[in-house]
């Protein structure tokens, strides 16, 4: 819990000396506009196909049949886990069906929080305070002098100094991997992950054609760069991430990563990882879509090429404003399960808690490892790719 508290402490200095001291690097904002769509597109694109990976292979393995027909146990099961669900699981289930759509509609307006303080203090809220950081970066490039000057080595010092303080937490890095997963294996139960084996080794197949196909072919063509040596220059973001289930408590090692290890410059890390960790969910984006499938075939529910174009506009909308921590895209489901007319939502949703936690890992993995192909990819399209000394 400590490891934990001292990643998330870090989140919001980092992000604020990172795109500052990058954007202000700059100096002009005509670099920034061509960074800033560069990454626009590749986050919409590679969420995208994220979503149609995971489309195409719940389509395939119908893991919610038996014989063509719904499968009853899992059916039953799900009303049973419904009934014995915990305080606290039903609580999440019910908070979330409070939610409307028109609800996502708060993500434009979190964009310009009414406080940025109080946005910065809440995980949800990180969209406002990249806003805010883009905005003030930029006006700093505006000022005459040494005024300009003055905020530019400001926070390029600062955020050297943050780096540091990265460094030093990470020093306990294996301790609080360690003491992160093993609660999380011990409280995983065999009855109901039993009977959702099949849903379960579904959602792993999608995301492991997208994390060790999609990206890397993405990798390997776009930007010329080995998937192999990615991998290993991203491995203690990936284990992190995964760990946590947390995409913004893994940024501060994701932006040392991409630096690091492999050769990204400042300039473009500071801008692409932030964004990334608040606005790319691969995982997230597919993970909802497979979810939303599975329990319309475990209901009986058919539903068409309409509805299924539905789900994947839907899934990538609300992915877009899920918050980087544990669990978030619970709602987008329960949302999505909803406006798609499939009965018996808040029950299903219970019922998949049960096995959500490993998969929540799992997601967060991708969503991590999808941002750190950005940053290569863009990084390269911009000449700004380093070599990288060994150690």
């Amino acid at each position: 819990d400590l490891f934990l508290r001292g990643l998330k402490m870090i989140i919001v200095p980092l992000i604020v000396t990172a795109v500052v001291s990058g954007i202000t690097g700059m100096k002009g904002v005509e670099g920034f506009g061509r960074l800033g769509a560069k990454t626009v597109a590749f986050y919409l694109c590679s969420s995208l196909v994220a979503i149609i990976v995971g489309l195409v292979v719940v389509n395939v393995i119908r893991p919610g049949l038996v014989d063509g027909a719904p499968n009853q146990e899992i059916r039953a099961a799900f009303e049973e886990r419904g009934a014995a669900a915990d305080a606290s699981e039903k609580g999440k289930v019910e908070e979330a069906g409070k939610r409307e759509g028109k609800d996502f509609l708060g993500i434009f307006k979190a964009m310009v929080p009414e406080n940025i303080v109080s946005a910065a203090s809440d995980n949800g809220q990180m969209l406002g305070v990249i806003v805010f950081s883009i905005l003030f970066a930029i006006a700093a490039t505006q000022l005459p002098g040494d005024s300009g000057d003055s905020v530019r080595h400001f926070f390029g010092a600062a955020n050297e100094a943050m780096i540091t303080v990265t460094r030093w937490i990470m020093a306990v890095a294996p301790i609080g991997v360690y003491a992160l997963i093993l609660p999380v294996v011990h409280e995983t139960g065999a009855g109901l992950f039993a009977q959702l084996g099949k849903y379960f080794l579904t959602v792993l197949l999608a995301l492991g054609l997208h994390v060790f196909v999609i990206l890397p072919l993405a990798l390997k063509f776009i930007a010329k760069k080995s998937p192999l040596a990615h991998f290993k220059a991203m491995r203690p973001a990936l284990l992190l991430a995964f760990s946590t289930a947390s995409s913004s408590a893994t940024l501060p090692i994701t932006m040392r990563a991409i630096q690091d290890n492999a050769g990204v410059s400042k300039r473009v890390a500071s801008f692409t990882l932030p964004l990334g960790a608040t606005v790319n969910m691969d995982g997230t984006a597919l993970y909802e879509c497979v979810a939303v499938l599975f329990v319309a075939q475990v209901m009986g529910i058919e539903l068409g090429l309409g509805s299924q174009f539905f789900i994947v506009i839907a899934a990538l909308l609300t992915s877009v404003g899920v918050a980087g921590i544990p669990s978030a895209s619970l709602v987008a489901i329960l949302l999505i399960l909803k406006n798609s007319g499939i009965p018996n939502a808040e029950t299903a949703v219970v019922a998949l808690l049960s096995v959500d936690r490993l998969l929540d890992m799992s997601r967060t993995a991708v969503n991590v490892f999808s941002d750190s192909c950005a940053a290569v990819i863009i990084g390269e399209s911009e000449g700004e790719i380093y070599a990288v000394q060994e150690s």
